[in-house]
């Protein structure tokens, strides 16, 4: 259960009458997003108010007759996705500042500017999203809205979605230690072991992640390993 001092309204006015819930406002935008929740653990109460400031409660018929059951919780689940929820002041910048964080996650894992090829750092795709006054609404899904600020960013920036391929030669003890990060970083499109022992794999990867990804073997084998990243976009 969820704390009411950290709860917010969720509110649905339907046949003349008002329903409503006290929900935890981080859970609205998992519903909505289609993610299975266990609302039980997100509601102060598992019940249906009139008024949930009063602690009023309509008539067990009429959100029979509305919801077509009793249960609170496939109700609570109705409420979010086809009603509206009240958010303070601090709520909404808190559930805003994160969806923009992952927007700004999103483009930088997968965005490269297509005059050098290298990706862009996080930071710039901020600092360009502040100048632009880009708006993130807390209620859409990050992913929803990557397309409409990249559109607000390409007047700003040289930017666009790719993905890049990269030819790695591994020795049989160093792909060992780095298979689980490759298969973590991307996809393995084309394999083969050489007669020599050596693992020679081509790997697909957003190209936002190409510095990592070479960081990240260089790393692991200490610098012994030989990579290649291979013209033409995907």
């Amino acid at each position: 259960m969820v704390d009411v001092d950290e709860a917010i309204i969720g509110r649905l006015e339907s046949h003349g009458e008002t329903f409503e819930i006290l929900i935890d406002p981080r859970v609205v935008n998992l519903v909505r997003d289609g993610k299975e929740v266990d609302l039980s653990e997100h509601m102060v109460i598992d019940e249906i108010f009139r008024d949930a400031r009063k602690g009023t409660r309509p008539e067990e018929k009429k959100i029979e007759e509305v919801f077509g059951t009793s249960d609170p919780l496939a109700i609570a689940r109705h409420i979010i996705l086809k009603g509206e929820v009240q958010l303070t002041t601090q709520q909404r910048k808190e559930m805003q500042e994160s969806k923009r964080r992952r927007v700004v996650a999103i483009i930088a894992r997968n965005a490269i500017n297509p005059q050098t090829g290298a990706p862009h750092p996080p930071a710039r795709i901020e600092a360009a999203m502040e100048e632009a006054r880009v708006h993130i609404d807390p209620f859409k899904s990050a992913e929803s809205q990557v397309e409409g600020v990249l559109k607000v960013l390409r007047p700003m920036m040289p930017i666009r979605f790719d993905k890049v391929r990269i030819a790695v030669r591994l020795t049989g003890e160093q792909y060992g230690r780095c298979y689980d990060f490759i298969n973590r970083s991307g996809k393995v499109t084309k394999e083969e072991w050489h007669s020599s022992g050596s693992w020679i794999g081509v790997v697909e990867l957003p190209a936002g992640l190409r510095d990592d990804f070479l960081s990240g073997l260089n790393e692991i084998t200490k610098g012994e390993v030989d990579t290649k990243i291979l013209k033409g976009t995907i």
